[in-house]
This record gives structure tokens, C-alpha cells and sequence, in this order.
């Protein structure tokens, strides 16, 4: 997944897992995940962008430490109240 270099302004790649995060977050941020919403499955991400599911679960691991979602055990994530920064 190709992204441009903001200093040298060439492609470089992204690993599959943060340019998932990155798509999740902004939606998130954009307000197309809302609060206490839940997020795509793991198999629906693994669907969407064609990678392995332990790939899917790194990007969700990913927007948990960044406190944009949480897990529930057996039901999936969730986006956070306090997702978004739009209040």
C-alpha cells in the first residue's frame, strides 16, 4: 500500500496493518464510526483488504493502544466514547 513521503515526497510502502489503522482512525475521526459503534470483523477487514487475519487483528491492536477502540471478548470492537474528538 503505497503512500508519498512527505519530505522527500516520493512513494514509500506502508506496512498492510498501519495503513488499515490509518483508514479505521480516519473514518473514526470523520465520524463514519461513531462512538460505541462496532467496527468491521476481523474477517470482514481481511475481506476488504486482502490480508491475513492475524494482519486485521495488528491494525485493530494498533487502534486500541491509541484508545480509539475497545474489545469485547467474543463480540468484537467497539469505537470509544472519546473517539473522534468530536464533542
Amino acid at each position: 500500500m503505497p503512500v508519498v513521503d512527505s519530505d522527500s515526497g516520493e512513494a514509500c510502502r506502508v506496512a498492510p496493518f498501519r495503513q488499515i489503522a490509518a483508514d479505521l482512525a480516519a473514518e473514526i475521526e470523520r465520524g463514519e464510526l461513531a462512538p460505541g459503534r462496532p467496527l468491521p470483523s476481523e474477517k470482514e477487514l481481511t475481506e476488504r483488504y486482502g490480508v491475513a487475519r492475524n494482519t486485521a487483528r495488528s491494525a485493530l491492536a494498533v487502534l486500541r493502544e491509541r484508545g480509539l477502540i475497545y474489545a469485547v471478548t467474543g463480540r468484537g470492537s467497539y469505537v470509544t466514547d472519546s473517539a473522534g474528538g468530536n464533542e
